[in-house]
């Protein structure tokens, strides 16, 4: 390791913590690359569901229910209540890390984002299984 110029110290962060990006947030790369994973999948699973959804146009209720209540169809609105809800989270978290300077009211908003987007995550997942288990 070699020193810094201006403090003359050795940095403390070892050369797994530099390659996986931790700074002082202890995120870095991660939520860049989370976000961009979910990103990726929220394009793949959101062309699946548009197809779903238009399959479904002018369909009466009974067909409806029977497509969602697929295994099939449910696991993909399931994945994508996944995917979309983490993104979400990662990117609200982001924009209160940026713009929000107080650290307890920092931290209050992204508490209370990770709850918001579990309760969204719940709610829907609650939806499709009852939907797709008959109910």
């Amino acid at each position: 390791m070699s020193t810094t110029p201006s403090s003359g110290h050795t940095p403390m962060r070892t050369a797994l913590g530099r390659v996986r990006g931790l700074g002082s947030a202890h995120s870095g790369t991660d939520h860049f690359f989370k976000q961009r994973v979910t990103g990726l999948a929220n394009l793949i699973l959101m062309i699946a569901f548009i197809a779903i959804v238009i399959s479904l146009a002018g369909s009466s209720y009974a067909a409806t229910r029977a497509t969602l209540g697929s295994p099939f169809v449910a696991v993909v609105l399931l994945l994508t209540l996944l995917s979309v809800t983490t993104h979400m989270r990662i990117g609200m978290q982001v924009v209160i890390e940026d713009y929000i300077h107080t650290e307890s009211l920092k931290v209050l908003l992204i508490v209370a984002n990770t709850f918001f987007s579990i309760a969204i995550a719940l709610a829907g997942a609650f939806a499709v299984l009852k939907i797709s288990m008959g109910g």
